[in-house]
């Protein structure tokens, strides 16, 4: 034999003449010992024994579902092996099938697809993929997964808190979850993450974003304002498909491939665009759009691997985005959304020339051909003023009294020397039921003190973890993925973990170190009491923290909650200490050094004021435009807060990487 193969149990010119083939032809070793019957349908039209039909059963696949990673993807921005839909932002030729047998097999069949959980764009239309029950756990869990959210029992209370929308032509809002205008493929996801009924800040954010609006929201820690606009960017992306990729020159496969995402979501921490990177997967599940994210820290190599399989919405930290734009691995050309989350720290904590840079430096529409949305707790009249460089005719949107505290958190403060900080904490976590299986985050202000720290509770029998930028990434993780799953149910941090971080089942949240700022201190308090969730904040004080009093006194008085004696006697003596709050005049009180946190710096009235809590207190407000409380409670309206904002040291970016 020319191939050598002549130890067959049967001679191999009998095989060959059985199998029609020509004694030439190669045969491959699985088949070189297996009798094939000569009327075998799959070899009559001549190919070679060895080529399965393309409809062929697919071999089981690694990992229980795909054939290339299975179907998890938890490396964080990988997407295990899942398919490219359509167009799916690349240059060069179309993206391989979901399944193994190639291109052929791509959406002929939906029962193909049915394992997968991943759609196609396929001539202008959205073909949804299949169900996938392992992938839908994973995604949503069930009803008693401790590490999924899901809305408490003060829910409803959210129908109260008043809205000011303010600009040209602002739409009425949606009262619930329906299509139009969400699409139903998005609907059926939202059904899964058993959402019910849209949180304030979406039932007006949907309507603005699918208008074709630009934004800027402020609300609540804890309000639903990542839905805000995921739901209404994917509703429209799962209807429009892909943008097709602009022509390059040398285009192809290889190094030189450039993912052309269509929606940008910046966002300052790794953990924050990770969290909203699971969000997108989680409201992308079964359509076309394939989710990716990148932020340093992390290994560049498996984050370039994970845009390879898709990266339609873009989930991405300044510096990583800028290192892959060099790199050649992105290109925001196609980009029709860009969002800000967080926007007011993105612009106030040096990220401001990398936001220049990446919006208005490479190769980004400009304002008129994209949409801009920014989301934060809080927008300072600064911020603001930055903000309308990179934003058209926008609407300005206050959901609540921005910057206080959620009444659904019972606050706390005690007075504790630090030589006793330690000894008064163990006190409140042994003081907790053992039947109670919320999880403890407690904040410190250094990453030396975080480490210290929960070393000491370990010591203590306590099961505890630290999370802080000294921290590798894979640490990082590692300690925020058992602290939700609760084999370590006591999480102490820096302020990494403050910012935006949903953090399901955490009803408590020590402030070991109070902030120097109040807004950082409503940041970490509103990791607890979210979605309608209970929850319970206590803050260590002392005479080292005077500086912050005054604004703390006036939003637990905000908030309905109990103020110490002790305390108010802190505040008075601080108040004629510095001068009183300093309303009058503009001082550095709530009212004035940080103006309109919570306002419209368009809209005229208010500035200066009285001494009143809320600081500004003239006239004006915001009259003429749509004010609503959503369930009968009184409305800003002319004279509102006047210029209500916050004061206190501007923050610093001290732990926070």
């Amino acid at each position: 034999m020319t191939n050598g193969l002549v130890n067959g149990t049967t001679g191999m010119e009998t095989q060959f003449e059985a199998l029609g083939l020509g004694r030439s032809a190669y045969v491959p070793p699985h088949l070189r010992n297996v009798q094939r019957a000569a009327s075998n349908p799959s070899l009559s039209d001549g190919r070679s024994s060895w080529a399965a039909p393309r409809t062929a059963t697919p071999p089981p696949a690694r990992g229980g579902f795909e054939s290339r990673g299975g179907y998890s993807d938890r490396g964080r921005g990988a997407f295990g092996g899942a398919p490219r839909g359509g167009m799916n932002g690349w240059a060069g030729a179309p993206a391989p099938a979901a399944n193994w047998s190639a291109p052929a097999s791509r959406t002929d069949s939906p029962v193909q697809r049915e394992s997968f959980g991943y759609g196609v764009w396929k001539d202008g239309k959205h073909i949804t993929g299949g169900r996938n029950i392992r992938m839908e756990k994973e995604l949503f869990g069930d009803a008693n997964d401790p590490s999924k959210q899901h809305t408490g029992i003060n829910f409803e209370k959210y129908d109260d808190i008043p809205v000011e929308a303010t600009g040209a032509g602002v739409p009425e809002p949606v009262l619930s979850f329906t299509s139009p205008p969400l699409d139903p493929v998005l609907l059926e996801n939202i059904g899964y993450a058993m959402y019910t009924t849209p949180t304030p800040v979406q039932k007006y954010s949907i309507p603005i974003v699918a208008g074709g609006r630009d934004l800027m929201a402020c609300a609540q820690t804890g309000s639903g304002k990542t839905g805000g606009f995921l739901f209404p960017i994917l509703s429209a992306s799962f209807a429009q498909g892909p943008r097709a990729p602009p022509e390059q020159g040398g285009g192809g496969y290889g190094r030189s491939r450039k993912a052309y995402p269509t929606a940008l979501i910046l966002a300052p921490t790794r953990e924050l665009v990770s969290q909203i990177h699971d969000e997108a997967r989680k409201f992308a599940y079964r359509s076309w759009v394939r989710p990716a994210v990148v932020y340093g820290g992390a290994d560049i190599n498996q984050q370039l691997r994970s845009i390879e399989r898709g990266c339609d919405l873009l989930s991405a930290t300044p510096g990583r985005l800028v290192d892959l734009i060099e790199r050649g691995r992105i290109s925001l050309a196609n980009i029709k959304y860009l969002v800000l989350d967080e926007a007011d720290r993105m612009l106030d904590m040096g990220f401001e020339p990398q936001i220049r840079r990446i919006v208005q430096g490479e190769d980004m529409p400009g304002t008129t051909e994209r949409q801009t949305l920014m989301f934060s707790a809080t927008f300072p009249r600064d911020i603001q003023m930055l903000a309308k460089d990179f934003l058209k005719d926008y609407i300005f949107l206050s959901v609540g009294r921005v910057g206080s505290t959620s009444e659904n958190i019972t606050q706390k403060i005690e007075y504790v020397e630090d030589n006793d900080k330690r000894s008064v904490l163990l006190d409140i976590l042994a003081s907790q039921s053992k039947e109670d299986l919320g999880l403890t985050l407690v904040f410190v202000e250094t990453k030396r003190m975080a480490d210290m720290l929960s070393d000491f509770l370990m010591g203590n029998n306590l099961p505890a973890t630290s999370i802080h930028g000294d921290r590798t990434q894979r640490e990082r993780e590692m300690a925020l993925q058992t602290f939700r799953t609760g084999r370590t149910p006591i999480m102490v941090a820096t302020a990494v973990a403050a910012r935006g971080l949903d953090i399901p089942n955490v009803t408590h949240v020590v402030n070991y170190d109070l902030p120097s700022d109040i807004d950082d201190y409503v940041h970490r308090i509103g990791r607890t009491g979210r979605a309608g969730n209970t929850g319970v904040s206590t803050a260590f004080f002392n005479r080292g923290n005077k500086n912050i009093v005054k604004d703390l006194v006036e939003l637990l008085r905000e908030a309905n909650q109990d103020i110490p004696g002790w305390l108010e006697t802190v505040a008075h003596e601080a108040s004629f200490g510095s001068g009183g709050f300093r309303g009058r005049g503009g001082g550095r009180g709530r009212g004035a050094s940080r103006g309109g946190a919570g306002r419209d710096y368009r809209q005229g009235g208010g500035g200066g004021g009285s001494g009143a809590p809320y600081g500004g207190g003239g006239g004006g407000g915001y009259g003429g435009n749509r004010s609503t409380s959503m369930g009968g409670m009184p409305s800003y309206g002319g004279g509102g807060y006047g210029g209500g904002a916050y004061g206190g040291p501007q923050a610093t970016t001290q732990g926070w990487w």
